[in-house]
């Protein structure tokens, strides 16, 4: 089954530290689909910002447990997935 890019590619994190890799190491960071491997996070990247990836770097987070309805009841966050895209030079992504 084929995934749609918009789909893989949940959205970009712009945090201190993405916006200093992306400035100086040409990385940004993306929350992805937790199913997505690194060949279909590449290929959506290239396809939704015309860029071209040199590498891809996945990491894996499991949901925050939470409080809900008062304190006697927890709950938990979804688990997410976290994507380092590096891109080859000459290539940028607008963030602003």
């Amino acid at each position: 089954m084929i995934k749609e890019s918009s789909r893989i590619v949940r959205r970009i994190q712009v945090t201190e530290k993405a916006t200093g890799l992306a400035d100086s190491g040409n990385q940004y960071f993306f929350e992805v689909d937790r199913t997505a491997n690194k060949i279909e996070i590449k290929d959506a990247v290239e396809k939704l910002f015309d860029v071209r990836v040199d590498r891809v770097n996945t990491m894996r987070y499991s949901g925050k447990r939470k409080r809900v309805r008062g304190q006697w009841r927890m709950g938990q966050r979804s688990d997410w997935k976290r994507a380092v895209v590096t891109l080859k030079d000459g290539y940028k992504i607008e963030l602003a």
